[in-house]
């Protein structure tokens, strides 16, 4: 089975950029984050069309929004609503093999790094402090977790860490917070794991580089973590970089794992 997580910044802007990477990377299983767009105007029809006619979506207009589509069964789809707000930030799903892969797009945190100075920020950590007390109350097993979590955890996560230490995604409240969340909440960081504890990654990098490659200035904000009876199960992943440069790009790129 091939997941892949995206924060696709609209899927109706860009669903031929979707279709054609689903077709290109032979996925089963796509995790789109920031769909951006009320359920009613979902393109579902056309994504069963093309052959991914099992679905989950959650969205509102003009922000946030979550998909889980497939070319297989899905059942139990559900939602949790996080940090006191219904704003469409989660969805999970069970596959046909019975893993259950659940989708987040954290808040970004907006541009302090203050709780009590910026709303935002936290949010952020309060959705994070959640993530990890339901996590601890109920283990994962055979269990996938995916999505824009906006958090670059490790120094080799980002461009420069002594750079961005004040930069809210990589504070040290914030990575700190995360790792908890990965160690106390019974998961694996699988891309993590796959590439290794030295190898710069990378899956999201600014609009404001005039030019985004030749600067390389990224973060890796995008995460796939698998419970821990899963990681032995885990053949490949990849971070294709390369959608980064397509007509009219989303700011991130997509993760993929094969299990």
């Amino acid at each position: 089975m091939r997941i892949a997580t995206w924060n696709i910044n609209s899927v109706r802007l860009r669903f031929p950029l979707v279709l054609q990477f689903l077709q290109e990377a032979d996925i089963d299983v796509l995790c789109l984050q920031e769909t951006k767009t009320e359920d009613q105007y979902f393109p579902a029809a056309a994504f069963a069309e093309a052959g991914w006619p099992h679905q989950v979506f959650r969205g509102e207009k003009s922000y946030n929004g979550v998909a889980i589509i497939s070319r297989h069964a899905l059942t139990d789809g559900q939602h949790n609503d996080w940090a006191g707000k219904s704003d469409c930030r989660h969805i999970a799903a069970v596959t046909a093999d019975g893993v259950r892969i659940d989708n987040f797009y954290v808040p970004a945190g907006g541009d302090i790094a203050d709780p009590d100075e910026n709303p935002k920020f936290a949010h952020k950590l309060q959705f994070i402090d959640e993530m990890t007390q339901h996590f601890m109350a109920k283990p994962p097993k055979r269990q996938i977790l995916v999505g824009d979590l906006n958090i670059a955890p490790l120094a080799e996560d980002v461009w420069s860490s002594q750079q961005l230490l004040k930069v809210v995604s990589h504070t040290p409240v914030e990575t700190a917070a995360l790792k908890k969340l990965i160690a106390d909440g019974g998961w694996h960081d699988a891309v993590r794991g796959y590439f290794g504890a030295d190898a710069k990654l990378y899956s999201w990098w600014s609009y404001r580089a005039r030019d985004w490659a030749a600067s390389d200035r990224g973060r890796r904000l995008d995460h796939i973590w698998v419970s821990h009876d899963l990681a032995d199960d885990v053949e490949e992943v990849s971070i294709h970089r390369g959608w980064r440069s397509a007509e009219k790009p989303s700011d991130h790129v997509p993760v993929v794992i094969t299990v």
